[in-house]
């Protein structure tokens, strides 16, 4: 809190933003300015509704400071930055960005308000620094709408690549570099984007469809048309990195394209082992990079549901009942901010020290579990929590391990 501290103008909001930090990490069932003013004993939700809606803070100063923190704790020189959306299911018509549209969320068309998030992924740990809501065309074409909700006089309409562009231009305009960017088929099939991160230097290795079509030396094919006439012997089982049951083994094959571009473009193409079911990612990298490295990149975009599941679980990050676009980013940009907090502990959890061989290292659900009994409202139950938290972390160990005993005996 210390590190946003000066882009508050009075010091009642610089407090009341910390006990809200403070309310998205306590085990409130549901967080929003109702419940956490009531848990950090003020006499009603006025001054949590006035710290989002009219208080005097910059949000955007505030995402900057996280993203530094975040780039400053889980720096790591092969770090990824992964795109994606996530939404939120509403109900009514007044949310800012609200409509009926797909979202992951729900699996379906729902009445949802849709947002895009950029997240660092490193070896040490992954949280999100950028984030942008998704104004839909019904919103930017009805100026009234749009002002009523809190928007400015010049919001344009944006695809969600065209968002994705922006943040990861503010990433290195920043001064920070990043080899690699990934993300799912929305983000793969946008030229624009492809083309932005070619001009400034940055790998991609990008989801496509199976109907995209890509050009090789002999001649334009649909990438699913292509994977077919990839011979038996290019396929390669490797491991797209460790995930929550082990490591995550896949069959590979790559395919040099003949891009008229600068650089190497390839038609990566993963096979799952027990159904057979391919999916595509168009690459691209300034010098040849091995198959492990763009295998590597691919499996880190796994890192953002995690980011997300995390975020939403722990942090609130989806339970603002907010209408107005001012107070949508400042919820989102202080749930970031309780979200990283509990990944940078988490990271320096996992650094190397002595642990015990039948405890896995503690996890962002269990160090929100005992920050706040321990840290900001100490109990007398102490050893009680504690005495829990080991068997938790006791019995997930034996679990793990006898997950990765199944799973080799399944492979040979």
């Amino acid at each position: 809190m210390g590190r946003i501290a000066g882009r508050f103008a009075r010091v009642e909001p610089r407090l009341r933003a910390a006990r809200l930090v403070l309310g998205l990490l306590s085990d409130l069932p549901r967080k929003n300015c109702w419940t956490i003013a009531e848990w950090a004993g003020e006499a009603g939700p006025h001054g949590m509704q006035h710290l989002l809606c009219r208080a005097v803070w910059d949000a955007d100063a505030v995402r900057d400071d996280v993203r530094e923190y975040v780039v400053e704790h889980l720096h790591d020189d092969a770090a990824v930055l992964v795109v994606d959306e996530t939404g939120d299911v509403k109900k009514g018509t007044q949310t800012v960005g609200v409509q009926r549209q797909y979202t992951g969320t729900a699996g379906r068309i729902e009445n949802s308000q849709v947002a895009v998030y950029l997240v660092y992924a490193g070896i040490r740990g992954h949280a999100a620094v950028d984030r942008e809501l998704y104004i839909p065309r019904s919103w930017t074409s009805d100026p009234d709408r749009c002002r009523a909700a809190g928007l400015g006089p010049d919001t344009v309409f944006a695809t969600k690549p065209d968002l994705a562009r922006t943040m990861i231009e503010r990433f290195r305009d920043a001064g920070h570099r990043v080899g690699w960017v990934t993300g799912d088929e929305v983000y793969g099939g946008n030229p624009r984007l492809r083309a932005s991160l070619e001009d400034r230097g940055i790998g991609y290795v990008l989801a496509v469809a199976c109907s995209a079509e890509v050009l090789t030396a002999a001649g334009k094919f649909r990438a699913d048309a292509l994977a077919r006439k990839v011979p038996k012997r290019a396929w390669q089982k490797l491991s797209a990195g460790r995930g929550a049951k082990g490591q995550r083994f896949y069959d590979w094959a790559v395919v040099d394209l003949a891009e008229p571009a600068p650089g190497r473009h390839q038609l990566l193409v993963r096979r799952n082992r027990s159904t057979g079911e391919l999916a595509y990612y168009r690459c691209h990298s300034t010098t040849p990079a091995p198959l492990t490295t763009l295998i590597k990149v691919a499996g880190s975009r796994w890192r953002v549901e995690e980011t997300f599941q995390t975020g939403k679980g722990l942090a609130g990050l989806d339970e603002h009942q907010v209408r107005r676009y001012p107070s949508w980013t400042r919820w989102v940009t202080l749930a970031m901010l309780a979200h990283a907090f509990l990944a940078v502990v988490r990271a320096d959890e996992h650094a190397p020290r002595p642990t015990p061989d039948d405890l896995i290292p503690l996890t962002c659900n269990e160090i929100c579990r005992l920050f706040i009994p321990f840290v900001v409202r100490p109990v007398r139950d102490a050893d009680h929590r504690l005495a829990w938290s080991d068997w938790r972390r006791r019995h997930q160990a034996r679990s793990r391990t006898s997950h990765y005993r199944r799973q080799a005996t399944a492979q040979k």
